[in-house]
């Protein structure tokens, strides 16, 4: 079964968040074997104690407490608190999972007691236990150690957020901290007209412009597995592997679906700023040498000839009256399609290139 980019995405930030409740609800079982030793009963409550059905609950508890909240997180809150500072949306989410956390493991300490008095969940044993333990500095222990996790992963999701896709965890597994060089795609897409624009507009409106202007690009580049490399003022530079890019033809795609989407929010622009953004991209594929670079502020960059000839193929849309041009070795790399055809426009002698590119204008049909 294939899901669609986006949703994988929601999934392996849900599996994250799963990983990690998982992991420290691990630690905390290990904890509090090592204190309670061969006691049979929490001391504090007189509750029957087993490290083998503690460790599962609270184990199979933890994954999926942790994989709702990264659900809820990635589909749901980090669009409801994207414009609050960082402070503020960690003191926000906490409020709301810490209350979500309380009911949650209110549920688990009722099914684990209802498990080992053999009855209902709404007995009235089960619940006076429930009571009696939620009574004692345990529950409360447990919920300071889960708030404590809790800030944790939301810490996660916001550092995975600010650095991009896929970038925290190639920092962390040190995927690029030695050079490697890859075969990708470049899409270099810039806006028409952007220094009139921040005239008319003026400097606060036009980042405002830029903001809403970015975020309607989000989609299109979830799903067509795009890589934000950067963001140079109005200009957006988006990366697939050669492989990904190919695929159903992604970086085209990915193209349409921006055009699209700030299509279908023209009225927005608009009413908002009396205009519609209009753009150009330059698209290119060859290789480039990845690695982090920087000391005191770590940072993962492409070289290679390929993104300075993609700016350059970009910065012809104007000479050529094309929103989209590629280069003659891209068109080459791609497999037949009904869908998008290519017309050859030339040979031109690029700026500060010694050899002719040959450039193609892309057709959607």
């Amino acid at each position: 079964m294939n899901f669609h980019p986006k949703y994988q995405r929601h999934l392996r930030q849900a599996l994250t968040f799963a990983l990690i409740w998982m992991f420290f609800g691990i630690i905390y079982c290990l904890i509090e074997q090592g204190i309670l030793g061969r006691e049979t009963v929490y001391p504090s409550t007189g509750n029957p104690y087993n490290f083998k059905n503690s460790l599962f609950f609270v184990g199979l508890g933890c994954f999926v407490l942790g994989a709702i909240q990264g659900w809820v997180e990635t589909v749901w809150l980090q669009k409801l608190f994207d414009a609050k500072p960082l402070w503020s949306k960690l003191l926000l989410k906490g409020a709301y999972y810490l209350i979500f956390l309380v009911l949650f493991l209110s549920a688990i300490a009722i099914s684990i007691n209802s498990y080992y008095l053999k009855a209902s969940p709404f007995d009235f044993a089960v619940l006076e236990t429930f009571l009696k333990f939620i009574g004692k500095f345990p529950f409360w222990s447990v919920i300071i150690y889960s708030a404590a996790i809790l800030i944790i992963a939301l810490f996660f999701s916001e550092v995975n957020q600010y650095l991009g896709i896929g970038m925290f965890r190639n920092f962390f597994l040190g995927k690029y901290h030695r050079p490697k060089t890859e075969i990708r795609i470049f899409m270099f897409l810039d806006m028409k007209s952007s220094t009139t624009i921040a005239e008319s507009l003026g400097h606060e409106r036009y980042f405002d412009f830029l903001k809403l202007y970015y975020s309607h690009m989000s989609d299109a580049i979830l799903e067509t597995s795009g890589e934000i490399y950067q963001y140079v003022g109005d200009e957006i530079v988006i990366s697939w592997t050669k492989k990904i890019g190919v695929h159903q033809f992604n970086f085209l795609r990915c193209f349409e679906l921006i055009s699209l989407s700030i299509f279908n929010n023209r009225k927005i622009y608009q009413s908002r700023f009396g205009l519609v953004p209009e753009f150009k991209a330059g698209f290119h594929v060859g290789e480039v040498t990845i690695g982090e670079i920087g000391y005191i502020k770590k940072e993962l960059i492409y070289t290679g000839d390929v993104l300075n000839t993609t700016a350059r193929i970009q910065a012809e849309c104007n000479n050529h009256e094309s929103k989209v041009l590629l280069s003659g070795i891209l068109v080459e790399a791609l497999p037949h399609s009904e869908k998008y055809s290519f017309s050859k426009i030339g040979h031109p002698l690029l700026r500060g290139k010694k050899e002719p590119v040959t450039l193609f204008k892309a057709d959607f049909n």
